[in-house]
């Protein structure tokens, strides 16, 4: 807390003097003249601020700055093998893991078009992307169901669009396609099918494992199902 009441005093220094500049997301505050990654407050309703981590990668393409990280994994240091209030609200530590929470990512979406972008890395340093033009996610009246197209391939495969048009499932809110429930079985919550190409709040392995079945933050079709990755991140970037 000492650490967010820091960044918003420093707010009016890093974005300017108008105390009313007031962000919906990283695109708002790239396009501000911030361009160095880090911890920044987005107002998503009212003049309450949800604290957020903006990647302003920049590698000249479509890439450039203003990605609004709603999901990263990269120590094992967060469990993500929480219930449904959890992944409604947000939970974690924005300074490293965190999940934004349903509920902003329904407001986020709701309000402007998105695309996506996963970045995953393996513990031998490999790199690989996924990107995706179109992402949405549903009220939760709708399950906070998960609306994706459009990919592009950047070394990692597709995994993701086998999740497309899914609810939301958790371990003690089960609403995948499946007889038995996804998130039990796989130890983690998703937009769990039949049940997944990507886990990637599953278990944090550190590596290969073959004991138990798909249980790790896996992405399917780069490393398979039994290689839980060093880092995997989704962030999103409004497309104007």
């Amino acid at each position: 807390m000492a650490i967010m009441v820091f960044l918003l005093a420093l707010l009016p220094a890093v974005l300017g003097s108008d105390c009313k500049f007031m962000p919906f997301d990283c695109s708002d505050i790239f396009s501000s003249g911030q361009k160095i990654s880090g911890i920044f407050p987005i107002y998503l309703a009212g003049d309450v601020p949800v604290w957020i981590y903006c990647h302003m990668i920049s590698d000249g393409k479509v890439d450039n700055g203003g990605w609004t990280v709603i999901q990263r994994r990269m120590d094992g240091s967060v469990n993500f093998y929480q219930p449904w209030d959890q992944y409604k609200r947000g939970f974690g530590n924005v300074e490293g893991e965190y999940w934004l929470g349903l509920e902003n990512m329904y407001k986020l979406t709701s309000n402007r078009k998105y695309m996506l972008r996963v970045d995953l890395e393996d513990f031998e340093g490999n790199q690989a992307f996924a990107r995706y033009s179109s992402f949405s996610v549903g009220s939760e009246a709708d399950g906070y169901r998960l609306h994706v197209s459009g990919f592009t391939d950047g070394g990692a495969g597709e995994s993701l669009t086998y999740h497309n048009g899914q609810k939301f499932s958790t371990f003690d809110k089960d609403q995948d396609s499946y007889e038995h429930n996804c998130a039990k079985l796989h130890l983690g919550a998703f937009w769990y099918n039949i049940c997944h190409g990507t886990n990637p709040n599953g278990v944090y392995l550190w590596g290969t494992n073959t004991t138990f079945f798909a249980i790790g933050n896996v992405w399917r079709t780069w490393k398979g199902n039994d290689v839980s990755l060093k880092s995997i991140s989704m962030k999103i970037k409004h497309v104007s």
